[in-house]
């Protein structure tokens, strides 16, 4: 039986992405880390170790997984943050910023020239930042304290600078993280309502979520990542399901806890 116009196929990828060429794709991927103390005569951590997918212009892709199984080092791998240990990244001329928040603070330096060497960190002209200062420093709230040192700032100052540089660079490609927390009060609900606004504007974005309810209202397709490699990729409801009924199964096979206070 042939698939309905826009149907996903097996991969899941509908006929309008199959006929447009993916903006970035990963070819087994994989990352290690050294390891620290005795463990270090062992081989390196992976925690990315065989990761494959592709992503393509305009679409949102989620990135779902259990904690630890990869999803934060996926993001600087496509920000280009961190290189692949084997296997390979294609990024086809576009421009990632991961809304990480503080990289590349230096924290000598005042927060005007923080936005200035992070715009260039991100690869964009220095035409451009300049034009752009004004408007960072207005969103993040920080105009009677953009000339002090980043090491006077609270951590929510920080966060808010570094949320306001990564989202009005307005880069190809946003890498959003959602465990991160963008400051709070007024400025939480008003990055959040930007952070959606982009999501459903027709830009690429790569979102991990640890919330799958969100994840199937935003996401056009979902990559699925367990111990560092792709489980699923594909349309989301499949790949939901699929990564909910491996939770499920681990719960149900899980060894009961012995009760407090119980004998050893």
């Amino acid at each position: 039986m042939s698939r309905a116009a826009n149907e996903p196929d097996a991969f899941g990828v509908s006929d309008s992405k199959q006929n447009t060429s993916p903006i970035i794709s990963l070819e087994h991927v994989g990352v290690g880390f050294r390891r620290r103390g005795r463990r270090a005569r062992r081989a390196p951590y992976m925690a990315l170790d065989d990761v494959s997918f592709d992503l393509y212009p305009g679409e949102v892709l989620g990135v779902i997984g259990r904690n630890g199984s990869g999803k934060s080092t996926l993001l600087r791998v496509l920000a280009g943050i961190l290189q692949p240990d084997r296997g390979r990244m294609i990024n086809r001329g576009v421009r990632a910023s991961l809304l990480s928040l503080q990289v590349g603070f230096a924290r000598h330096l005042s927060g005007r020239r923080n936005i200035v060497l992070s715009g260039l960190l991100l690869g964009v002209e220095m035409s451009v930042i300049q034009a752009k200062i004004d408007e960072i420093i207005a969103f993040a709230e920080l105009e009677e304290f953009i000339d002090e040192p980043i090491a006077t700032y609270s951590s929510g100052m920080t966060a808010r600078l570094g949320f306001a540089i990564a989202f009005q660079m307005d880069p190809e490609v946003l890498l959003i993280d959602e465990v991160l927390s963008v400051g709070d009060g007024a400025f939480a609900a008003k990055s959040s309502a930007m952070l959606r606004e982009r999501i459903r504007s027709n830009k690429t974005v790569v979102l991990v979520s640890h919330n799958t309810k969100r994840t199937l209202d935003l996401a056009d397709r979902v990559v699925w990542i367990e111990r560092g490699r792709t489980r699923a990729v594909g349309e989301p409801e499949s790949v939901v399901a699929q990564y909910e009924d491996f939770l499920r199964e681990r719960t149900r096979t899980a060894p009961a806890r012995p009760a407090v206070g119980a004998a050893p």
